[in-house]
């Protein structure tokens, strides 16, 4: 009975130990899903949930916003200024969003965001993308001061006709930051078009002239 007893005292601290360890490495993979300053999905872990959500239900839409003026914004009140833009615009996503079930959101990097919700009909869409960029370029509070940003917004719906039915994550994607680019073209605002198919030409899977990509010299000259 001793022995019992010392066996399992001795046991105690290891696997206290182990415990702990696990709470450690649960909260490292937290981590390394978020966004560290916004607290929204890393781009890796919105892909994968994003296209959950897409298998499971019958109708999603799909945006990107990206936000106008964050440079000269950074440029005329400083980097924390910006960051406050930044963690003010996923505060909105995840405000808009709540309540929605399977919604998904996530910054991809730099001033831009993405989402994935499930909604019923397009009048809908149309309702949630109004309500988004209100929130998004509504004032936000820095330093004693209201400052805003304006939002640019493009969103793809996946009970569109799309080309062959191949309404996937990356085609819808495309076809949000297509929406996306001609509204921030006319000034900021949303657009959700309606159209059956990408439309500009690609580079690497992503529109040309979008930051990331690039364009061999012989393409630029075959344009």
């Amino acid at each position: 009975m001793n022995e019992l007893l010392t066996a399992v005292s001795a046991a105690g601290p290891l696997a206290a130990g182990w415990s702990m360890h696990g709470a450690w490495l649960r909260r490292r993979l937290s981590a390394a899903r978020h966004d560290p300053l916004s607290g929204l999905w890393t781009r890796d872990t919105f892909e994968q949930r994003a296209a959950r959500t897409l298998a499971r239900c019958p109708q999603v839409a799909v945006m990107l916003l990206d936000l106008d003026g964050f440079k000269a914004m950074n440029d005329q009140h400083g980097h924390a200024a910006g960051d406050a833009a930044i963690c003010s615009t996923a505060g909105a996503l995840t405000e808009v969003l709540d309540g929605h079930r399977g919604a998904v959101a996530a910054r991809l990097g730099g001033d831009e965001f993405a989402a994935v919700v499930p909604v019923s009909t397009p009048t809908a869409l149309s309702w949630l993308l109004n309500g988004l960029h209100g929130a998004v370029t509504a004032p936000f509070w820095h330093d004693g001061r209201a400052l805003t940003v304006g939002a640019s917004i493009g969103a793809a719906l996946s009970a569109d006709p799309i080309v062959a039915g191949a309404a996937t994550l990356p085609v819808l994607l495309r076809m949000a930051d297509e929406a996306m680019y001609a509204v921030k073209q006319t000034g900021g605002g949303w657009n959700y078009p309606a159209t059956t198919a990408p439309s500009l030409t690609s580079t690497s899977g992503r529109r040309t002239g979008r930051p990331g990509t690039h364009t061999p010299q012989h393409e630029k000259g075959a344009a």
